[in-house]
């Protein structure tokens, strides 16, 4: 069976172990965030591997959007995407016929963790709203709201997060997802440098954290309003039975 497999994440979110998860299965091929490199020649955004990003990657959208729906003679292709790299105006009917789902993670952690990558940063850059705003989309593309799963659910049972997931996508579980080699990979895109450390270090899903980290006081308008996109999306999230 071939599909093409679209995960939706904000930063900070357990995605490169996702990526990981992924393309440890013998069937399936992964890419690395495909459209950050349009996302940054477009926005202008100064982000920490910046100018690594937008020489070795593909910064015409439309020709990304092209690759992303090319199909594969054979096995899955995982492709790790963050809506909020989505501009207005970029190309979304690559979408259609893909299979997708959103991972999600409470906003303390994501903000803790992003704000030891890039000093400033705004409400935009940890892309809760536009989770929601392209759930919607793809949900009236497609006909069926894509599969909500939390980072924490994971963390706390991988083996039947993986397996509740997979059963969503309808595709078929595979032990493999649950362990992989440590180290970089080719297929990680040019700002692992900056991000990557952990993923790189890491051989499998990590233990869950018992706690939330603290909201720095600076951080509290930009909690508060991610929190209420990602409430939303809790309540909908998948449970493992």
């Amino acid at each position: 069976m071939s599909a093409r497999i679209c995960m939706w994440s904000g930063p900070r979110n357990l995605s490169t172990a996702m990526m990981r998860s992924f393309g440890s299965r013998p069937d399936c091929s992964v890419w690395d965030e495909p459209f950050f490199a349009p996302f940054l020649s477009v926005s202008g955004k100064a982000h920490p591997g910046r100018a690594e990003t937008l020489a070795a990657h593909e910064t015409d959208p439309q020709k990304v959007a092209g690759a992303c729906a090319a199909p594969r003679p054979s096995g899955y292709f995982f492709q790790k995407h963050m809506p909020h790299h989505m501009l207005s105006g970029f190309p979304m009917a690559w979408a259609r016929g893909a299979k997708h789902f959103f991972l999600i993670r409470h906003p303390a952690r994501v903000i803790a963790s992003y704000a030891q990558g890039r000093a400033e940063f705004d409400l935009s850059d940890l892309g809760f709203a536009a989770q929601r705003s392209l759930h919607a989309q793809l949900t009236d593309m497609t006909g069926t709201p894509p599969p909500i799963v939390d980072c924490d659910d994971i963390l706390r049972g991988p083996e039947q997060a993986l397996k509740t997931l997979c059963a969503a996508l309808d595709i078929p579980f595979d032990a493999s997802m649950l362990s992989w080699r440590s180290g970089p990979r080719d297929t990680d895109g040019a700002w692992a440098p900056y991000w990557y450390a952990s993923a790189q270090r890491s051989e499998g899903f990590g233990p869950a954290p018992p706690h939330y980290p603290p909201v720095r006081p600076e951080h509290d308008a930009l909690y508060t309003a991610a929190l209420a996109d990602y409430n939303v999306f809790y309540r909908l999230r998948l449970q493992s039975a």
